[in-house]
């Protein structure tokens, strides 16, 4: 139990601002120790978000329990883990870290339930969380538990030299055997939760080959060199190829519960010894059923390691 005193400078401020201020966390996370009944207020006041705090009132915080693992739903698969580096393949469904109107378990929860370090660089709500993939897209992920490592996997995203690529199942024929698919992406400002592809975004490069030609749909192989959100996602919306599954992007929701993306390759150097690595994700049980529910061969073709002219 925490007791927070409420100083010169605090009065007048909102409850959730203060919480959030005083334990250095978001204020989504201190609304969500709101809801989970663990602050109380002297004198029985009523817990609301946006009650305000007066100078000298004494605010207690109960510790947030740490979710077990039957509560967090699907897990993580641990790649590899050197006690400086760890790299997880995470399954569809679980959101790599908490988001406004997101009450499911993320992997941040998970992470709070394995043995320490990991780096706060990213901020206290994301521990380790250098890069992130999309709730519906499963894959590896590099989490970093020194700040060290954190910095200079940072680094190897900001420069590009980081390998990151994906497995697509998209609508539609492509023509041609590969592309490049250049055209910014930015936030609509009518839909916050879209992206798209605007003359106002940031630069924004995938290339891709085409693996297999199914009767109506195309499985792709995807290399990102850039890492906007929901780069692929936009992409291929944006050549009229949306990714089966993505209702967000104009695919098909009856095909798929999720998008049919995984991130199924990612190379990096190690932060500390600078050893160059590569992992391999195999295609989940989910997709290759509905690659063959779609008119796919038995044995579907798999790219990695990297295909000729790559």
């Amino acid at each position: 139990m925490r007791q927070l005193r409420v100083g010169p400078t605090d009065g007048g401020s909102r409850l959730d601002a203060f919480l959030a201020s005083s334990l250095g966390v978001s204020r989504q996370a201190a609304q969500r120790r709101l809801r989970l009944g663990l602050v109380r207020l002297e004198a029985g006041k009523a817990l609301r978000a946006s009650q305000l705090l007066h100078e000298g009132e004494t605010v207690e915080v109960e510790e947030e329990p740490a979710p077990t693992l039957g509560e967090l739903g699907p897990e993580p698969r641990v790649v590899y883990d050197d006690g400086e580096l760890m790299v997880v393949d995470k399954p569809p469904g679980l959101a790599v870290h908490p988001a406004p109107g997101l009450s499911a378990p993320t992997l941040t929860d998970w992470l709070r339930t394995q043995p320490g370090p990991w780096s706060l660089a990213g901020g206290p709500e994301r521990p380790g969380i250098v890069h992130r993939l999309d709730r519906g897209t499963s894959g590896l992920l590099a989490l970093a538990r020194t700040d060290r490592a954190h910095l200079g996997l940072s680094q190897q995203l900001r420069l590009r030299t980081m390998g990151r690529e994906y497995w697509a199942l998209a609508e539609g024929a492509l023509t041609e055997g590969r592309g490049r698919i250049e055209a910014p992406v930015g936030r609509e400002r009518a839909r916050p939760g879209r992206m798209s592809v605007t003359s106002a975004g940031r630069e924004a490069v995938t290339e891709f080959w085409v693996l297999e030609r199914l009767p109506a749909h195309v499985v792709l192989r995807l290399r990102l060199l850039s890492g906007r959100t929901h780069q692929i996602r936009v992409h291929l919306a944006y050549i009229h190829h949306p990714v089966v599954g993505d209702t967000l992007y104009g695919g098909r929701q009856q095909e798929a519960p999720r998008p049919a993306l995984h991130a199924a390759s990612l190379h990096l150097r190690h932060p500390g010894t600078g050893q160059e690595m590569t992992f391999v994700s195999p295609l989940p049980g989910d997709l290759s059923s509905l690659r063959l529910s779609l008119g796919a061969p038995e044995e579907p073709v798999w790219p990695w390691p990297p295909v000729a002219g790559a």
